[in-house]
């Protein structure tokens, strides 16, 4: 049976267990809508054609990179249920900086159940990704008041070069293949 928190079933995670999340490395991330519904626009002549909804997923999905410095971005690609995009985590140079500025900041005490823990704290991809969804959901219920997300994100730790390069066409090429996608629902 699933373990319970605060009296709720858990599902098992799918993160590679043992990993650091936030380590340098390249990440291919999937978030989905809520049931699949088609939020960002539809595809037409094997192109996205994004709504204004779609136009704001792609506009923070770019902003990224200001608000986590440590980031660079990858192929993405808005489709209408879901979107694709690689995280490159680079936390080289001005990184250093930040961790001896802030270990000079006085000690605050951490709250909340988690504490330390709390993922908000870590510069890893569950941040980033909860920073983007946030970020969206509060400005896309301005244009549609029922937009939601799937509640979770798909990742996959790229490992090699080969395998950067054919998620990079994937992601590219993935309007002009959608009736074939997995997450193609009408």
């Amino acid at each position: 049976m699933p373990e319970k928190f605060q009296n709720k079933y858990r599902i098992p995670s799918a993160r590679l267990q043992n990993w650091d999340y936030g380590a340098n490395g390249a990440y291919f991330i999937t978030i989905c809508t809520k049931e699949m519904k088609h939020f960002f626009g539809e595809i037409g002549n094997e192109k996205m054609n994004l709504n204004a909804v779609g136009a704001l997923a792609e506009e923070y999905w770019v902003e990224i990179i200001k608000h986590f410095p440590y980031v660079e971005l990858g192929n993405f690609q808005i489709m209408p249920n879901h979107m694709h995009g690689i995280l490159i985590i680079n936390k080289s140079g001005e990184f250093v900086e930040t961790q001896l500025i802030e270990s000079l900041q006085p000690h605050q005490e951490i709250g909340g159940f988690a504490g330390e823990n709390n993922p908000m704290l870590s510069e890893n991809i569950s941040r980033i990704i909860r920073w983007y969804k946030g970020r969206c959901t509060f400005e896309m219920r301005k244009i549609n008041e029922s937009f939601e997300w799937h509640s979770r994100f798909h990742d996959h730790i790229i490992r090699n070069s080969d395998s950067f390069e054919r998620i990079q066409n994937y992601i590219e090429e993935n309007p002009s293949k959608w009736e074939d996608d997995k997450f193609f629902k009408k």
